[in-house]
């Protein structure tokens, strides 16, 4: 057994073997990514082509950032590269988040409160976003139904709060757990976007309920 993981408990045991098998936790490391989820979202934007340079994108839930990372380089959001138009990527969490070059973050922040809802807004300056991303899921608590219960109320939430800040055509992506709840979230998002798929990634663990729900063409708000 290897010494980090004397004294600990079994699913404590159990979870760093699955980290050190993980090539895509090596993968992260090499590549300067915050975590392994990075290459989920590099995944779905390579087949689904989620962002484009210029773009506005916010990104809930957004600790540790990797996700953000993936966003401020896709949209250019770092200035990187001075030929090309230059996004904005806000990300936010209930978490701390540490510093991104070309990011607003906002930490210590729970998205579905009047304040962050302010400060977005604030940081959107009149625009609107073209892509909503939500990796969030809430924790679990081992009763199958309460935690599918928690996160479909998760994921209506983040759909409430795209649709007051997204521009037309806008995407939404956002993190489930596969239950028999979902027919009626799929069936909502069709309502207000063009299209709307299941999505799961390769990145995504094998033995992991997770899956993506993305919905593109946002049909704006009605008139």
């Amino acid at each position: 057994m290897p010494h980090t993981l004397k004294g600990r408990k079994k699913a404590s045991q159990e979870w760093l073997v699955r980290q050190f098998k993980d090539p895509y936790v090596e993968k992260a490391k090499k590549e300067n990514y915050r975590c392994r989820s990075s290459f989920k979202l590099l995944e779905i934007n390579q087949k689904h082509k989620l962002f484009r340079y210029g773009s506005i994108v916010i990104d809930i839930g957004a600790a540790p950032g990797s996700w953000s990372q993936v966003c401020a380089k896709a949209v250019n959001s770092d200035g990187f590269d001075k030929t090309k138009p230059r996004g904005i990527v806000i990300g936010l969490d209930r978490l701390p988040i540490y510093p991104l070059e070309g990011v607003t973050f906002f930490g210590n922040s729970d998205f579905t409160t009047k304040e962050s809802r302010t400060k977005i807004l604030t940081a959107l300056n009149g625009n609107k976003a073209n892509c909503v991303l939500s990796d969030m899921a809430p924790n679990a608590s081992g009763i199958r139904s309460l935690d599918q219960e928690n996160i479909m109320e998760l994921v209506y939430s983040v759909f409430d709060f795209a649709k007051e800040v997204s521009a037309d055509q806008a995407s939404l992506l956002v993190k489930v757990w596969d239950n028999g709840e979902l027919s009626n979230y799929v069936k909502l998002l069709r309502e207000h976007y063009e299209t709307c798929r299941h999505v799961k990634p390769e990145a995504s663990r094998s033995d992991s309920a997770e899956l993506y729900i993305l919905a593109k063409g946002f049909k704006g708000q009605p008139r």
